[in-house]
């Protein structure tokens, strides 16, 4: 439950500042949990550790590129973050937001913030989360078009670079449907549709989840005692399809491969609200703030594919839960000695 149980030291360099030339040429490191066993192989080589009557389950939210510039009254510059719609049932024309704003002196209530192609942001309040606020877009035409033309790919802190049109496409992944996003679902951007072709034609099953990334996954976690932090909720859906899929492969004996963290927070916490006589990954959506961390019983998660995650951070903690803090700590500190490249553009590693 201590914070400081999930440091370790990663050299600045080891930290991919853009993706591999190849989506599917990234370097793999696989842990098998059952023999204590690490291989290093590279992302195409995958099938060799899928089986015929395995369920690959996706997260096919998108990134929308929300990350917007703007000037201050004063001529200074201010960066915008638009996080999610503050409506209750958002339509194509809401133009309310849930933001966060930079520098924080520019998100007092009632300020303005002029942006290109005739719009402007208001800042109408300071809301409860930490370093949200919530906002109004004036101008003319749809916010869509506006994020298309001015918009910037909120690429993660510790990419220390501004995004390019390659970003649009690389920090995507190819199966990415349902914009809502403002960070990728990693572990996905590996794929690429020929390599899902061929797991597919092996007899393995794949079927889509929804959780649309929000600023949590930036955040360190700053309480000691991880009992006291509180994850930024996130929107999840579990189609019918999907539900399915995952009771058809238990029943029949197969595993639920996760792609992603994002991808076991969605089935994780539909598995939590189901009802004793209902499905183990219940239709549906909602909401969660479910924190995942050592001590964790995964009712649906057999598998995980995952990117290399921040110290301290609740991603590398989940990961921690399913495939041990000590087994997950060697293997990053074997990693980074095998330099591996770490985080959003960086390499992958399977646990089994």
């Amino acid at each position: 439950m201590d914070a400081g149980a999930y440091d370790y030291h990663l050299p600045e360099e080891r930290i991919a500042q853009w993706p591999a030339t190849l989506r599917d040429r990234s370097r793999l490191l696989v842990m098998d949990r059952r023999v204590g066993s690490l291989d290093h192989r590279v992302f195409k080589d995958l099938p060799d550790f899928l089986s015929a009557g395995d369920l690959l389950l996706l997260n096919e939210s998108r990134v929308i590129p929300a990350r917007l510039f703007g000037k201050k009254p004063t001529g200074g510059r201010a960066e915008i973050l638009l996080v999610e719609s503050a409506a209750e049932n958002p339509e194509p024309a809401q133009r309310n937001y849930f933001g966060m704003i930079r520098p924080a002196r520019a998100g007092r209530p009632g300020s303005i913030i002029e942006l290109e192609d005739g719009w402007r942001v208001v800042v109408e309040e300071r809301a409860l989360e930490e370093g949200m606020h919530r906002l109004r877009l004036e101008g003319t035409g749809r916010v869509e078009d506006l994020l298309a033309h001015c918009g910037h790919m909120p690429l993660p802190p510790y990419i220390r670079r501004e995004d390019t049109e390659e970003d649009r496409e690389r920090y995507q992944t190819v199966y990415a449907k349902q914009p809502g996003s403002i960070a990728a679902p990693t572990a996905g951007l590996h794929f690429t549709k020929e390599l899902l072709d061929k797991i597919r034609g092996m007899g393995v099953c794949t079927a889509s989840v929804i959780l649309h990334v929000g600023p949590g996954t930036f955040r360190p976690v700053r309480e000691r005692d991880l009992r006291r932090h509180r994850l930024h909720p996130e929107s999840y859906e579990i189609p019918e399809a999907a539900s399915r899929a995952v009771e058809e492969t238990r029943r029949a004996g197969g595993r639920i491969v996760c792609v992603g963290t994002t991808t076991v927070r969605a089935v994780e916490a539909a598995a939590a609200e189901r009802s004793p006589a209902g499905p183990l990954c219940p239709p549906g959506g909602g909401r969660t703030r479910l924190f995942i961390h050592p001590p964790y019983t995964f009712q649906v998660t057999d598998a995980l594919i995952t990117n290399f995650h921040l110290p301290r951070s609740t991603l590398l903690m989940l990961v921690s839960a399913f495939g041990g803090r000590e087994e997950v700590l060697s293997a990053y500190r074997t990693a980074v000695l095998q330099k591996y490249a770490f985080y959003s553009y960086g390499d992958a590693m399977l646990i089994l």
